[in-house]
């Protein structure tokens, strides 16, 4: 009996579980094993969550970006597929112990009935493709730019408590980190600009305004005026490492808490 979609996505989220606990052994340790184990596992569970996609998207006969399960998957797997092109390079490969917990609790979260239920979006227009696209896309950039944060927040506290534990970890130079999560975030931005005019020039297309008083066009307004005002105090300050650091943690946690009601309250999100 062939698996459904669902099925093949619980094994991903099953097997990023697997892969959480594994990372706290990574934590433990320093960061001084090899952690190759890891990445195979976060790999094994990238394939099944990629069949789980494709599977849906077939099934379909489009893009399986049309309602709530469908979009947080999406961004899942943006973030992990990220994480395989990283891991590439051994040094890179501990970021799955940071990336493993944030796609287990987001897999969880996903797999919630009420998610899949309902009327889904059509995407007769590529534009309407496009938007959701490339806003999806930005929150996975968001998401990882939150996972570079909490590594950098680790290396701060192990040089500030643990100096010799922070020489001896395979954790990059701080300042990379701190270079990594500014530029995701300024990625994310930059993406979730162009899924906003996107948005806008199709909403001109159908209906003649390029504004529509919707809480869903609200809540995407506000998590961008939050990521320009982070990245807007970076630039200012210089020397403001950890608290971008938290920003960029608390402005993707805003995303996964809120996504969802936004979508409920949004007559053009969740016909």
């Amino acid at each position: 009996m062939a698996f459904s979609d669902k099925q093949f996505f619980a094994v991903a989220v099953a097997l990023y579980g697997v892969s959480m606990l594994y990372s706290v052994f990574l934590w433990r340790k320093g960061f001084r094993e090899d952690d190759r184990a890891n990445y195979f596992l976060m790999l094994a569970a990238a394939v099944c969550h990629t069949v789980a996609m494709f599977k849906r998207g077939f099934s379909l006969e489009r893009c399986p970006v049309t309602n709530l399960y469908e979009a947080t998957t999406f961004i899942a797997w943006t973030i992990v597929a990220c994480y395989l092109v990283l891991g590439l390079w051994a040094r890179l490969r501990f970021v799955g112990a940071f990336a493993s917990p944030m796609l287990f609790g987001i897999g969880v979260f996903a797999l919630m009935p009420a998610l899949d239920q309902g009327k889904t979006l059509e995407f007769t227009s590529g534009w309407a493709s496009l938007h959701a696209a490339l806003i999806l896309l930005s929150y996975g950039a968001f998401g990882l730019s939150a996972v570079a944060a909490l590594m950098y927040l680790s290396v701060e506290r192990d040089l500030k408590f643990h100096k010799l534990r922070a020489i001896r970890s395979l954790l990059p130079p701080i300042h990379r980190l701190e270079q990594v999560m500014t530029r995701l975030s300024l990625g994310g931005f930059v993406l979730l600009t162009a899924g906003l005019a996107v948005g806008a020039y199709y909403l001109q297309m159908t209906t003649g305004s390029f504004y529509a008083h919707d809480a869903k066009v609200i809540w995407s307004a506000l998590v961008w005026l939050l990521y320009l005002v982070l990245l807007v105090l970076n630039l200012r300050f210089a020397q403001i490492g950890g608290r971008f650091a938290f920003g960029a943690i608390g402005g993707f946690v805003f995303v996964l808490l809120t996504f969802w009601g936004a979508n409920l309250l949004s007559p053009i999100h969740n016909p």
